[in-house]
């Protein structure tokens, strides 16, 4: 019993920082445990190595300390423990109980396991005399009536061992009860969230439980709360209704609120960062911002929100161009009209914009101009994150001293998996910035990108736009909060440039694509459910990423394959979509030759990033592939680590 409460005290307090447990005020000494119990009495400083678990103890009882209390059924008694005195009432056949007390220290080792001293009895109403009896039978009076009244029920009773209980007790009962006692400790928690961890938990499992117990939702929280407390409240609430499947409609309405809410703290805090734009080119000039793309090498979902607003990011990528060229690139020139046109080289359209509503339509995913609209908007020509007040888009453009024709190419199919519509937004940002006179560093391109997302509702984290942004290969990691200002520690990029190396670094395009958003969304709302399983393979990815900086900065180039390879692995555990069967064909072909592959971003297309064992090894790749295509747009990709990240200049 002893190493029951000191190891668990042991797991407990592995958070040593008091600022993380919300509930501190409420635990008067840390050695205190009550677990699926209904408890009524008040433990105070004085009680130490206090365990209640699957237990009724009402305002009648007393601890001190070195007390166990298990399995006792409801109950209205008065029961006062001495220090070391320990309870057990164990369900026996189909409605009687076996009594046990017991000593902290006891160990029921040897004869003591054989003693046959524990009385069975009929009723809980037998429990409560017999159960004095033992506590106190020797100590008592003999005119001490409730005691002799036990005395008289063991005496009669049937006497068990230890080693019989064991054999011979209902489990089933003992399950029953230690869960009703859990379908009532969920609403109480919920109830007193505010000093309790019920946000903190699980909330799938939360959710479950309230919905097969048929438990009434909590009392709708204060918005006075937390910003991450109230998402997570909204989403719980959901998956409640989604469970019950009562009323889907209600159900959809609090999903959308959670990432409603998550937007909003998102983008908050540039909505109190207006912009003032100022035409800075000549009439005749064009500001031409191109970027190279990125391939997350680990920590890929940890820098995803809510995620690392509640514990930080860690992502080791790289940012390559394509084929000699830097494959992102947007051109912003002024035209004589008061107007924006949106082209698209890649995709052949064109959008003439007039006034603030159209340049406010940005949340259609898929449309083809959404990004540009939302970075123009960003950029203060729209009301919402303009310093000055217009009464119209032509009137804005008439004081800024032009219009404005804003070019977008992107030399990558959509759905590539290397970060392309994060990339091209942060570089039509980027552009923007230069033409308008803002004044951002590529720290402040890079969060304005993550704002962009939120308004595109497609969300996503940080990392595809400051894997563009910034050259080389680097580890960028976060702190929670809602200010994901990546801190960047950059890597000797040897394994992947050197002879030796680089003919093993091998992309491959699939000719499959994959579009992330769904995929996000689902795995997003477990994010904000605390879900268990997702929420401890975010934190190994996390440290996956620390694993893999060790490995590329003491340039190991065999054990940063296999890393790659984990990657992989860890991609499909938190997605198994991230494998579909072409995809599983294919590397297949290619296994036995590769330290390690993956597809990058959210998986499932795109890509196939290869780091084969030599460059012999390399070669059999190349020859395996281009015999057995996957589909006739499928070809190898010349990748080269880009030295410059993004770059902006003018003609």
């Amino acid at each position: 019993t002893p190493e029951l409460l000191s190891s668990t005290l042991a797991v407990q307090n592995i958070v040593v920082d008091q600022r993380e447990i919300m509930h501190r005020d409420r635990k008067a000494h840390p050695s205190l445990f009550v677990q699926n119990a209904e408890i009524h009495t008040r433990l105070t400083e004085q009680n130490e190595n206090v365990w209640i678990e699957n237990s009724h103890v009402g305002s009648g009882w007393t601890f001190t300390k070195d007390n166990v209390v298990t399995g006792v059924p409801s109950n209205d008694w008065t029961v006062s423990l001495s220090p070391g005195q320990c309870v057990d009432i164990v369900p026996y056949g189909d409605s009687d109980f076996i009594v046990r007390t017991y000593g902290y220290r006891d160990k029921f080792a040897g004869q003591q396991q054989q003693e046959k001293m524990f009385p069975v009895v009929k009723s809980v109403a037998d429990i409560y005399p017999v159960l004095t009896y033992m506590l106190n039978g020797k100590q008592s009076s003999t005119d001490d009536e409730l005691c002799n009244k036990g005395r008289e029920i063991y005496s009669k009773a049937l006497l068990l061992s230890a080693e019989e209980i064991s054999t011979h007790a209902n489990l089933r009962r003992l399950v029953a009860q230690r869960d009703a006692f859990r379908t009532k400790n969920w609403s109480a928690i919920a109830a007193n969230h505010e000093h309790s961890v019920f946000y903190q938990t699980n909330l799938h499992d939360a959710a479950k439980a309230f919905a097969s117990g048929d438990l009434p939702l909590p009392d709708e929280i204060s918005t006075e709360k937390s910003l991450l407390t109230r998402i997570h409240d909204a989403m719980f609430r959901s998956e409640v209704l989604r469970l019950k499947g009562t009323d889907p409609g209600l159900a959809d309405e609090w999903h959308g609120k959670a990432f409603t809410l998550l937007q909003n703290g998102i983008t908050s805090t540039m909505m109190s960062r207006r912009q003032s734009p100022k035409m800075s080119v000549y009439s005749d000039q064009i500001v031409w911002g191109r970027s190279p793309v990125r391939i997350d090498l680990a920590g890929g979902w940890s820098d995803t929100p809510p995620y690392c607003l509640m514990e930080g990011g860690a992502v080791v990528n790289i940012a390559i161009d394509l084929n000699g060229q830097q494959p992102i690139q947007a051109y912003i020139r002024p035209c004589h009209e008061k107007h924006i046109i949106l082209r698209s080289i890649d995709l052949g359209a064109a959008e003439h914009v007039t006034t603030y509503e159209q340049l406010g339509d940005f949340h259609h995913v898929g449309s083809p101009f959404s990004i540009p609209k939302a970075a123009l908007a960003l950029c203060g020509f729209h009301p919402d994150f303009s310093a000055e007040h217009f009464q119209s888009l032509s009137q804005q453009l008439e004081a800024f001293g032009c219009g404005i024709e804003v070019t977008l190419l992107s030399a990558i199919p959509a759905g590539s998996g290397l970060g392309t519509s994060s990339v091209l937004a942060a570089t039509v940002l980027g552009a923007l910035n230069d033409f308008c006179t803002l004044n951002w560093d590529k720290n402040e391109i890079g969060c304005r990108t993550l704002i962009l997302e939120q308004l595109l509702t497609t969300g996503g984290g940080w990392q595809d736009q400051f894997g563009g942004l910034l050259q080389g290969v680097k580890l960028l990691t976060t702190k929670r909060g809602f200010d994901q200002n990546p801190q960047v520690r950059w890597m000797p990029s040897d394994i992947f440039t050197q002879p030796e190396y680089k003919a093993c670094h091998l992309l491959y395009y699939t000719g499959i694509t994959r579009t992330a958003k769904t995929l996000l969304a689902e795995i997003v709302r477990r994010m904000f459910l605390n879900d268990g399983s997702e929420i401890q393979l975010l934190r190994s990815m996390k440290r996956h990423a620390l694993d893999m900086y060790e490995a590329i900065q003491s340039d190991n180039f065999k054990l940063t394959g296999q890393l790659v390879r984990k990657t992989w692995q860890q991609n499909q555990l938190i997605d198994a979509g991230t494998n579909p069967a072409p995809i599983k064909k294919l590397t297949e072909m290619i296994d036995d030759l590769c330290l390690g592959y993956k597809l990058p971003g959210a998986g499932g297309g795109g890509y196939l990033y290869m780091i084969a064992k030599d460059p012999q090894a390399a070669a059999l790749i190349k020859q395996r592939l281009q015999d057995n295509p996957l589909n006739r747009n499928a070809r190898f990709v010349d990748m080269d680590i880009s030295s410059t990240g993004l770059q902006v200049s003018r003609s």
